[in-house]
């Protein structure tokens, strides 16, 4: 008799069953909605952009990258605004990356760029509305995918030093009793 093979683990790959969560709790908002958003706009206190709009030809790096790989930059964008600002754990090829490509196949990736544009906004009291980020995604997705990226790569580590440092509990000196 043969011995019992173990199985190994599955490799952990680029998709992750969170972000999937994530997209799909946020998209089925956007529809369960969506005159909400479309009329949404910013509110008065709204902050301007730190990077223009059409300033995606700097860095040149960035702007190759969204030309010839945007999924990759737009993958970027979303891992430092939903998991780390300073990149810490970050695949180039990940849920989002994938998102964005397998949108792109079928015609509609300006909705998750519209999404994240709405994001940004949102997160960090951003000027603009929701039929601007639609159109910038149709009509200049290049621009709008490098001016995420630049203003998430700015704002996210501001962000991180506005919240401080979170002491951990569980600290203790060594031989100390508990």
């Amino acid at each position: 008799m043969a011995a019992p093979q173990q199985q190994q683990p599955a490799a952990a790959g680029p998709v992750n069953n969170d972000d999937i969560a994530d997209w799909t709790a946020r998209l089925n908002d956007v529809l369960a909605r969506p005159g909400e958003y479309v009329n949404s706009k910013s509110p008065a206190t709204a902050q301007p952009w730190y990077n223009a709009f059409f300033g995606c030809f700097a860095p040149i790096d960035t702007c190759l990258m969204a030309w010839c790989c945007p999924c990759v930059v737009f993958g970027r964008t979303h891992h430092r605004m939903r998991k780390n600002a300073n990149l810490e754990g970050y695949e180039p090829i990940n849920t989002s990356c994938l998102l964005f490509c397998g949108s792109g196949c079928v015609g509609l990736h300006w909705v998750p760029m519209a999404m994240q544009r709405a994001d940004l906004r949102t997160k960090h009291n951003l000027e603009g509305s929701c039929l601007f980020d639609i159109a910038t995604a149709c009509c200049c997705g290049c621009c709008q995918i490098v001016q995420a990226d630049k203003e998430a790569a700015h704002r996210e580590p501001l962000l991180v030093q506005q919240q401080g440092y979170q002491p951990q509990g569980g600290m203790a000196f060594p031989g100390a009793k508990q």
